[in-house]
């Protein structure tokens, strides 16, 4: 138990510095890292993947509040969006960890890969959407927190991939984009958390110490690390070249998500 406390420290350290240098969630790092460590620790493969996207999420829980405070009192969260988002998000987070419950542990890795895949093209080639004039009405809001909750869900992220770009195209500028996406991650978390120890209430093969599909001793490592590293990685960001350093993450994402791809479809 201690030397997986102590595994989790770590990743909760590396996951905490990624975040803030490169103002991504950790949960890209998080759950392809707590899939390989619950594998190596004998987890039921029918339940590693969604331990791991379940796990990741409520380490988000935590990280995400201070994230909210820091942003909100800079003035950088739109609550006037924020409030209909988080709607949706309620939505979508609910019927997205349905899906998940649905899929395979393969399924929910091939679909992971894809995505890290497609977020690896994007850091690599910095391609960033231009800033739209035209603000959303409340019902667009409630739709595209529907989907970005929904996606986040499955994936195990905290949705910054997704709703810093919807944001910025209707009418954010960036710095309340990254500051009201910090905001719908906090609801993204919560709900999805929620619904994932409901779904796995009943999941054989769990181990000890597990609410539902959350592993509570990886909670509980990544969390208290993360969320004092992510500290670190945004004073680093300052200082360190951030452009070669997305490059290096997107081949790290590249990697992940083409080994995930090639061994769910038997082709490693």
């Amino acid at each position: 138990m201690i030397e997986s406390l102590i595994i989790y420290l770590v990743l909760g350290s590396v996951a905490g510095v990624v975040a803030g240098l490169f103002g991504i969630g950790g949960g890209l790092l998080i759950v392809p890292v707590l899939i390989f460590s619950f594998t190596a620790q004998g987890m039921p493969e029918a339940v590693v993947t969604h331990s791991a996207v379940a796990t990741s999420l409520a380490t988000i829980v935590i990280t995400s509040i201070s994230s909210v405070i820091a942003h909100n009192k800079r003035g950088a969260v739109r609550f006037d969006y924020f409030f209909y988002i988080a709607i949706g998000v309620a939505m979508g987070a609910m019927v997205g960890v349905w899906i998940a419950d649905q899929l395979t542990g393969e399924n929910l890795q091939l679909i992971f890969g894809i995505f890290a895949c497609t977020v690896a093209v994007q850091m690599a080639f910095d391609l960033k959407p231009k800033r739209g004039m035209n603000p959303p009405e409340k019902p667009e809001l409630i739709a595209a927190g529907s989907i970005i909750g929904g996606a986040s869900s499955i994936f195990g992220i905290g949705g910054g991939t997704l709703s810093v770009p919807y944001l910025t195209v209707r009418g954010a500028e960036m710095r309340q984009a990254v500051g009201t996406s910090a905001a719908i991650g906090l609801p993204i978390a919560l709900f999805s958390a929620a619904a994932y120890i409901w779904a796995g209430q009943d999941a054989q093969g769990m181990p000890e110490y597990s609410l539902g599909y959350i592993y509570l001793p990886a909670f509980v490592g990544i969390a208290l690390a993360s969320s004092q590293f992510a500290k670190v990685g945004a004073k680093l960001a300052h200082t360190l070249p951030q452009a070669h350093l997305k490059k290096i993450f997107a081949l790290f994402l590249v990697f992940i998500g083409s080994r995930f791809l090639l061994i769910n479809l038997g082709l490693l």
